[in-house]
């Protein structure tokens, strides 16, 4: 083989990785049938099979396991490439102004910012710390990280993951007051919830019909407030797994609780999104996004 599609190594590389053809066409905006015809041409190329099929997904077999790590180095240079191509229009520099909630602004962007400022020195952010829903269509943000999906037609939309939330508490609090092992130990529990919203007190009825407002000792709106009262003690809370998982002095409780789970979209508005500098962001974040919500972040 002497010519190969750039395009044919870089499906076979996001296959690879996703382990299935929806998750890979999901990943990069593609259809299914498009990454199956690419991953049959590229076999059909090379002359070897790639992959075992299954009810699993895709398996790499020996020789696509050989090929990978190749077929990856090509993929990022191509990527590289491009970027560089369209560096000649535009230079990746200038500011990028991010909206997201305050949880996120606070506690999970800027270390992700740390890394890509490292990647790409020419970029300036400015962070929008807000749970409500900014408005891109007057540009208060370049991109926005929300919970909900967007519903304006003019704006470009994805749908990055969902990061699961779990009760929790401070270490220290838990070895005053006893780890709660079912839902209703946490009647006898200081709890810390919304103020004005009831959205917490009718998320935990689920489990306990019978709790009311004023089982929720610490009450604020402010979503950052609140994770701070459960680090500094006051009582269990909700909080998002993964920013558990990373602070030695919360511990995640009752984890079997039937809560939900916050979905994560992606957003910008469609005249941008051509913006080298705005693109490299969106995609930058979004890779890091479900690295977070993985726990791998």
């Amino acid at each position: 083989m002497t010519d190969t599609d750039w395009n044919l190594i870089r499906s076979f590389v996001a296959v690879a990785e996703a382990g299935s053809l929806s998750e890979a066409a999901r990943r990069l905006s593609a259809s299914q049938p498009t990454l199956g015809r690419h991953i049959g041409e590229l076999e059909q190329a090379l002359g070897v099979t790639l992959f075992r099929r299954g009810r699993q997904g895709y398996a790499l077999t020996e020789a696509g396991s050989l090929l990978y790590e190749r077929g990856k180095v090509v993929s990022e240079e191509a990527a590289a490439f491009s970027r560089l191509a369209l560096g000649s229009v535009e230079a990746i520099e200038g500011t990028v102004r991010i909206a997201a909630s305050e949880i996120v602004a606070a506690y999970v962007l800027p270390p992700m910012l740390a890394r890509l400022g490292q990647e790409e020195p020419g970029i300036e952010f400015e962070i929008v710390a807000s749970n409500r829903v900014e408005n891109l269509l007057r540009r208060d943000a370049d991109i926005a990280i929300r919970m909900v999906q967007p519903a304006q037609n003019e704006l470009v939309a994805r749908k990055v993951t969902e990061i699961p939330l779990r009760t929790c508490a401070a270490v220290g609090y838990l070895d005053r007051r006893g780890r709660p092992s079912v839902a209703s130990d946490l009647l006898s529990h200081d709890l810390i919830g919304f103020d004005r919203s009831d959205e917490m007190v009718r998320g935990f009825a689920r489990f306990l019909p019978s709790i009311g407002r004023s089982a929720f000792r610490l009450r604020s709106d402010n979503h950052a407030l609140l994770w701070e009262a459960v680090r500094s003690g006051n009582g269990i809370g909700i909080g998002q797994a993964p920013l558990i998982a990373r602070d030695p002095i919360v511990e995640a409780v009752l984890p079997e609780l039937p809560l939900p789970v916050l979905p994560v979209w992606l957003a910008m508005h469609r005249d941008v999104r051509t913006s080298v500098r705005i693109r490299r962001v969106a995609d930058f974040l979004h890779e890091e996004m479900r690295r977070y919500s993985a726990g791998a972040a």
